[in-house]
């Protein structure tokens, strides 16, 4: 009797899962909505970067972001403290958050206002990882709020072909696991992935992907990413800023990824 009922509620499961892939697909239903709609730190200068080497190829996102950061207030420049803590192909739980953050433990005398977190690149795309990230995520934010501080939740960006895990549903996957989780811890979710997947779009020759393994970022998506950071964090408009990694990015492409980086977060917090 147990294996009928199992074997009978097999299509109700599948069909659940075809509707959460269409509210986030496009495909006529409306994505989950982010529970916070700005910043929750206004113009947070103590920052932690928690992550893997997502974060730190191209010379390291925090260092893109606080360059950015100061290119459109360079009053506050020097009251910047950004840090950076990644291992290569971490998941989320690989990370000891309350050494990082313990104040003076890795140079910041301070607090962290806010402790950005990114989980591994696959994090939404199994029921064992999902489980795994949402358990760390909790877990963290706890020891984080209990030091005075907010945690945001770095969307990821997708895998592109020939990548052996590219799927076209795994943009859709991973914004709602990333939105159901920071609802459920009051956090902010910075929507990389969605970025990503927008200026491919409007731009579909990009090179936003490393071009050896299609799935770390390039100096480009690292760029798009910093932006699109810098949007969701501070709420304000990246487009127009000076920071172009130092004659790295033309002014054309940097005013494009500047766009979408805007126009994705705006789009994104109005769900």
């Amino acid at each position: 009797m147990y294996a009928f009922a199992h074997r009978a509620l097999r299509p109700i499961r599948l069909l659940a899962v075809a509707l959460s892939l269409a509210l986030v697909s496009g495909t006529g239903f409306a994505a989950s909505a982010p529970a916070v709609k700005g910043p929750q730190v206004e113009n947070p200068m103590r920052v932690l970067l928690v992550g893997n080497s997502y974060f730190y190829y191209n010379d390291s996102l925090h260092n893109h972001l606080r360059r950015m950061v100061a290119a459109a207030d360079p009053a506050a420049e020097k009251a910047l403290q950004y840090k950076s803590a990644t291992i290569g192909g971490a998941s989320l739980s690989h990370h000891n958050i309350d050494w990082l953050t313990k104040p003076g433990q890795i140079g910041i005398k301070e607090p962290f206002e806010l402790v950005i977190l990114q989980g591994h690149s696959a994090a939404a795309l199994s029921e064992a990882r999902q489980e795994s990230f949402r358990k760390t995520a909790v877990e963290f934010n706890k020891i984080i709020t209990e030091r005075g501080g907010k945690t945001a939740l770095y969307m990821t960006h997708s895998y592109v072909a020939p990548h052996k895990q590219a799927k076209p549903e795994n943009v859709g996957m991973t914004d709602d696991f990333l939105v159901s989780v920071g609802n459920e811890i009051g956090a902010l979710v910075i929507p990389v992935g969605l970025a990503f997947d927008a200026a491919y779009k409007r731009e579909p020759g990009l090179k936003l992907h490393n071009a050896q393994d299609h799935s770390h970022p390039s100096l480009l998506g690292t760029y798009l990413a910093a932006a699109t950071t810098y949007a969701a964090v501070y709420g304000k408009s990246p487009v127009g800023n000076s920071y172009d990694v130092y004659g790295a990015i033309d002014a054309k492409t940097a005013a494009l990824l500047q766009e979408v980086a805007w126009e994705t977060v705006q789009s994104f917090v109005k769900r």
